[in-house]
């Protein structure tokens, strides 16, 4: 058992394991703690959300649950967006047999007993953006930010990767996060056993463009990074231009960057035509300035 990390050491924590974060207005005192207590703490737990336009609505939540609905949610790009801190409308009641494997840093047992323990008392509470349908891929630039986040509390706390859990591990009301846990607990398991003290993979430095970000490439984005971006994929062989390229983001971009994404052997939802980390620091776009 622990008291919660203040904001400030939280977010702290955050960057200092290299988590991209953005942070809404007024999410240090966002929470349900006039509801009841946040803590002692004991874990986290990861949930997905089983939407898209997720941002707002773990904000806000609704009317018959207010929010915020988490702290933190993570977006398909790796980006944490904190939007509440304390107790949050996540976990609801949930076994008190994996309540004490926690507690004990045990192996979860294989399936949750009993709804008796209020987990929004005792966990950090984090959304993944995803419709949880077994089709909707979590990109690795998520799952790493997945890893990132679980692992700074972790850290923070002395804790191992048996602190954290999936809601479906919690309560045999739910299914998410559709992902495996006992992986992401290995993942976690290497991360802290293998780093001390944290940095994010940087983007190429010296002469390239750092990634920007998969949310820079939107309709009516106009940066000469595109331009830049445009040529490198026409150099590659992958431009896909009637004319051009050129500042504006537009479906021929889209399309020579799929071919791109395709050449590095990415399929499916992989190769959208929306740039990624991997693939973006591949390309090594010059820098535009």
């Amino acid at each position: 058992m622990a008291i919660p990390l203040t904001a400030d050491g939280f977010l702290a924590a955050l960057r200092a394991e290299g988590v991209r974060v953005v942070e809404h207005d007024g999410w240090r005192t966002h929470n349900r703690n006039s509801k009841g207590p946040w803590g002692p703490v004991n874990g986290v737990m990861l949930h997905h959300t089983a939407g898209t336009d997720s941002v707002e609505l773990c904000y806000d939540g609704d009317e018959e649950l207010p929010g915020p609905l988490c702290i933190g949610v993570l977006a398909k790009d790796g980006t944490v967006h904190l939007v509440g801190y304390g107790r949050t409308n996540h976990a609801g009641r949930g076994s008190m047999a994996t309540y004490r494997a926690v507690c004990a840093e045990d192996s979860t047992p294989g399936s949750p007993g009993p709804d008796a323990v209020d987990g929004n008392v005792h966990f950090y509470g984090f959304e993944i953006e995803n419709l949880g349908d077994g089709d909707d891929p979590y990109p690795d630039a998520q799952l790493d930010a997945v890893e990132r986040v679980a692992a700074a509390v972790c850290r923070a706390h002395g804790w191992t990767a048996a602190s954290v859990i999936g809601h479906k591990e919690w309560t045999s009301r739910k299914i998410d996060p559709s992902f495996s846990m006992g992986g992401m607990r290995d993942r976690i398991a290497r991360r802290l056993a293998g780093r001390t003290g944290p940095a994010a993979p940087a983007s190429p430095a010296g002469p390239y463009e750092p990634f920007p970000g998969a949310g820079f490439f939107t309709d009516g984005q106009d940066s000469p990074v595109i331009t830049a971006m445009g040529r490198r994929l026409v150099e590659e062989g992958c431009g896909r231009y009637e004319v051009g390229p050129g500042p504006e983001w537009t479906d021929a971009d889209r399309e020579s960057y799929a071919a791109w994404q395709r050449e590095l052997g990415f399929s499916g939802a992989d190769a959208d035509g929306i740039p990624g980390r991997v693939s973006w620091d591949r390309l090594r776009v010059p820098r535009s300035s």
